[in-house]
């Protein structure tokens, strides 16, 4: 039996202190963003007969992105509306300088600190049910198998006509009564799934470990993900492969890379394999394998873990006439751009952009050539603080659901053995937490480990291993 055990009173303002996270922002951005018109209104086009649908979590009101799926005779017609925030910030203003200082939005379990001020992120500029909205609309014609054919991308109008959760698509789609506007997603999503696996893409299926609301406390709990995840996920990536894709073939914007895997990290990923006593043939590759695991499996969780170092190196790439060296991001098997979610993070404004002068026939306007080159030090430097953030969060809730447990003793799985530079790491699923453990337990296998270290000051918990 699982126990709820939640920890009360939290502080997670002393996180936004520590990390300095204002959420307030100048005056003259927030007059801005009052004011907010669309730029580029005369020269969009009507489509609000489009049934658009969005499928966000259901707590959510800054919703970037709205879908509309087809099945054709050929394949598919998917049309994906993004809001366009470019047309609501003016460039150079008080709030293009503010959102370039914050770089995305970051979220603590009591709230987020925003990327824009929430009379846009939450309003005039989110894609609401039943609301006209200015939007980049993608149009992406596909084959059979769910392969883009011919992509383009202009400024509309747009109008959601209903909003979705994705416990709610999955329930639909189990049920047989999915809305008419995403009815192909489910064929469309394991069309696309196939297509990672072929390109090589690597999918790490670990528990994310998320802090909750409890009645007046929080918890520890594992992200929930259904097929209809992966499938709106798909969507998303494949209208960043074809945005890459386009800017790419004109030479100019910002694309999202990771180097392809060193030899030596896959060939010590075969010897963990090996080791647990999987059967991974040398004709398969990592992704292959990782998609055939059982990630509810002691073995399956250890070679994910493992498998994380073989993603290592993430970066955004920025480029005016010459192409990047490195321009493919290995864990997507393929070019990748960030263009999906402009309200929450600030390069998707300026990737659209782009895609949008060039698939018009227009020169790309200057604000966003001056911009490209300081993208990839905003958006890394902004990464990397969103990651201290969620794991600052995490750590301080399990610290606190753990208060007054030390010298007790829980079952965990070893997802990763010890070596020179670090202690191994187990998940325990009751409480669900990740942490570090002395004693060098096998890697892969369920044991039981005694916690020796709760410390609230430092966010540190500590197992303890003996066999």
């Amino acid at each position: 039996m699982t126990l709820r055990i939640s920890a009360p009173g939290i502080d997670f303002d002393a996180i936004r202190s520590e990390f300095s996270l204002d959420g307030g922002f100048p005056v003259a951005a927030l007059a801005e963003a009052d004011g907010a018109v669309d730029r580029c209104a005369p020269g969009r086009v009507d489509r609000t007969d489009l049934p658009l649908v969005t499928i966000d979590p259901p707590t959510s009101m800054d919703l970037d992105q709205a879908l509309h799926i087809e099945r054709t005779d050929t394949g598919f017609v998917l049309h994906y509306a993004i809001a366009d925030v470019a047309a609501v910030v003016r460039p150079g203003g008080a709030l293009d300088t503010e959102t370039r200082r914050r770089g995305q939005t970051f979220y603590l379990p009591d709230g987020s600190v925003p990327l824009h001020p929430r009379v846009l992120s939450d309003g005039a500029a989110s894609l609401l049910p039943d609301q006209v909205r200015p939007a980049a609309l993608w149009r992406i014609d596909l084959d059979e198998t769910a392969e883009p054919v011919a992509v383009d991308v202009r400024r509309a109008s747009v109008r959601s006509v209903a909003r979705f959760d994705y416990a709610g698509v999955q329930a639909d789609s189990d049920r047989g009564t999915l809305h008419p506007s995403i009815a192909a997603l489910p064929e469309f999503g394991a069309l696309r799934l196939a297509s990672a696996l072929r390109r090589g893409a690597i999918e790490l299926k670990l528990p994310e470990q998320a802090v909750v609301a409890d009645g007046g406390g929080w918890r520890l709990d594992v992200e929930p993900r259904t097929a209809a995840d992966d499938w709106n996920a798909e969507v998303s990536l494949l209208t960043g492969m074809c945005a890459a894709r386009i800017m790419l073939d004109a030479r100019i914007g910002l694309v999202r890379t990771l180097p392809p895997a060193p030899a030596d990290a896959v060939a010590a990923l075969r010897r963990s394999a090996r080791a647990l006593g999987l059967n991974w043939r040398a004709d398969v590759s990592v992704g292959v394998m990782l998609a055939g695991l059982d990630p509810n499996t002691p073995d399956a969780l250890a070679m994910m873990s493992d498998a994380t170092t073989l993603l290592r190196g993430a970066d955004y790439a920025a480029f005016d006439g010459a192409v990047p060296t490195l321009t493919v991001h290995a864990g997507i098997g393929a070019p990748y751009a960030h263009v999906t979610a402009p309200l929450r993070r600030l390069s998707d404004r300026f990737a659209t952009e782009v895609c949008l002068a060039v698939c018009a026939g227009d020169e790309i306007p200057q604000w966003v050539r001056q911009a490209l080159p300081l993208l990839p030090g905003v958006m890394r430097g902004s990464d990397q603080l969103a990651g201290k953030v969620d794991r600052a969060c995490v750590d301080l809730t399990e610290v606190r659901v753990l208060a007054g447990r030390i010298g007790e003793t829980f079952d965990a799985v070893v997802l990763r053995s010890a070596d020179r530079k670090r202690d191994a790491e187990v998940f325990v699923a009751d409480p669900i937490v990740i942490a570090r453990c002395t004693g060098n337990p096998p890697e892969g296998e369920r044991v039981s480990v005694r916690l020796i270290a709760a410390d609230a000051e430092s966010r540190r918990v500590q197992f303890e291993y003996a066999a």
